[in-house]
């Protein structure tokens, strides 16, 4: 089948290369021609393992193609995919759509046969019915169907989630619409991938539901580890703990800094914003919301006070700035918050991070960076560690020790929780751990 895709962000060229890799026809199509450019001579606008080497297969093959021409990418496409961005709109919360409509009425001009307009990008319930109304009033209603199809990609493990996926989901509200979707996504049910069926709306709420659902997760396991740290518990073993009750999961239960990223922060926020207009008040998700960005404030008084109360004039090697390991994604990572609040505290940043140095570098003032990870501790009075990063779970914590002036060790994730840093010289200082 021949798609198109608008929009080569994370979504649209991940998801755009994983149906060219099940054989369709794809076209990625973008304004920006310098991100177009890179992707036909094989740079990568983003960070995700083993993507380079799907889009160059496929490219070669010839079934994925890179333009900046709308028009070019339409051309035959039986379906057109959605998947620009969503960003928080100031003030509100609410998901911007402005990307969105933009897009969708740009492609109605190239509308010529039957097309599936399909949203990939993650946007409020009734904006599908907002999409089929625009396009009503621009092509006779036999030449196009409206659907919801949103993903469920983590960043990291993006490629796996595509192809192996837990479930899909579809919104469509016509048989001939389901069936171009099923035809689409054949492959997976040869291999009983689970694929929902339901009308846009339902698909809707379902994307932003879950994200919610799984962010919510996140936000009462660091609260449990504040209450560990108060009592003497251990969070670890509490997670361990409820995590094999099966109604549970032990998914989702790793005590940290908060929740970051493309995904958790933005739609939480607009899950709320939208209950507002209908008036109703969503208070598990606003409170999850003000808990994750409370934590991540909280974590710099943390590091603080590990450091004896004070980090007037004292050097810190900070390892980790992404929000999570395998992507160079900075978007609301802890890190934003974290570091900014150690500096104006009087403290000076070294950092290293594998992949997110790059982004970080247009992000963060004042910091140095360091191309590997023990260039932070060269005199350092404190090492912490931010993102689990696999590079940092093998530390030589001997070689780390005689590299730094002081002793304190910060873990943010709990890596070395069962480490003996001790052993090692430092004074180890982790999430929910109750002394």
């Amino acid at each position: 089948m021949k798609i198109a895709v608008i929009g080569t962000g994370y979504v649209g060229l991940v998801s755009g290369t994983c149906f060219s890799e099940f054989g369709h026809e794809v076209t990625c199509v973008d304004k920006d021609a310098n991100k177009i450019d890179a992707l036909e001579r094989g740079i990568m606008p983003i960070y995700e393992p083993n993507l380079d080497g799907m889009v160059a297969r496929n490219v070669e093959a010839g079934r994925l193609t890179f333009t900046t021409n709308l028009k070019d990418a339409m051309k035959d496409a039986r379906a057109v995919f959605i998947a620009v961005g969503t960003p928080s709109r100031r003030g509100d919360g609410h998901a911007d759509l402005q990307y969105v409509f933009a897009a969708v009425e740009e492609a109605a001009a190239y509308i010529k046969d039957y097309t599936v307009v399909i949203t990939k990008s993650t946007v409020p319930v009734g904006t599908g019915a907002e999409i089929k109304s625009r396009l009503t009033a621009l092509l006779p209603p036999e030449l196009f169907d409206v659907a919801s199809n949103p993903e469920f990609l983590r960043e990291g493990a993006a490629i796996e989630d595509f192809m192996r996926p837990d479930r899909v989901v579809v919104g469509v509200d016509s048989e001939k619409a389901q069936a171009l979707l099923r035809e689409l996504y054949r492959p997976l049910f040869l291999n009983e991938t689970p694929v929902v069926f339901t009308n846009r709306e339902t698909a809707e709420v379902i994307k932003y539901a879950a994200n919610a659902f799984l962010a919510t997760k996140i936000s009462f396991i660091n609260e449990m580890a504040d209450l560990c740290e108060l009592v003497g518990a251990d969070v670890q073993q509490v997670a361990r703990g409820i995590g094999l009750d099966n109604r549970i999961g032990s998914k989702f239960l790793h005590a940290g800094p908060g929740f970051g990223g493309s995904c958790f922060p933005k739609d939480t926020r607009a899950l709320v914003s939208t209950a507002d207009q209908y008036g109703l008040p969503l208070r598990i998700v606003r409170s999850v919301v003000e808990v994750n960005e409370d934590r991540k404030r909280a974590m710099a008084d943390k590091i603080i006070k590990a450091c004896g109360g004070s980090v007037e004039g004292k050097k810190l090697a900070l390892l980790g700035l992404t929000f999570k390991p395998n992507t160079d994604d900075m978007r609301e990572s802890p890190s934003l918050d974290i570091i900014p609040a150690l500096q104006k505290a009087g403290a000076t940043i070294h950092a290293h991070d594998p992949k997110g140095m790059e982004e970080a570098e247009k992000l963060l003032s004042d910091v140095t960076f360091h191309d590997e990870p023990y260039g932070t501790m060269q005199d350092a009075d404190a090492l912490v560690i931010v993102t689990e990063w696999n590079q940092f779970r093998a530390l030589d914590l001997d070689r780390a020790r005689k590299l730094m002036k002081g002793t304190v060790l910060v873990d943010l994730r709990n890596i070395y929780a069962k480490a003996a840093p001790e052993d090692h010289g430092f004074r180890y200082t982790g999430i929910g751990r109750g002394e």
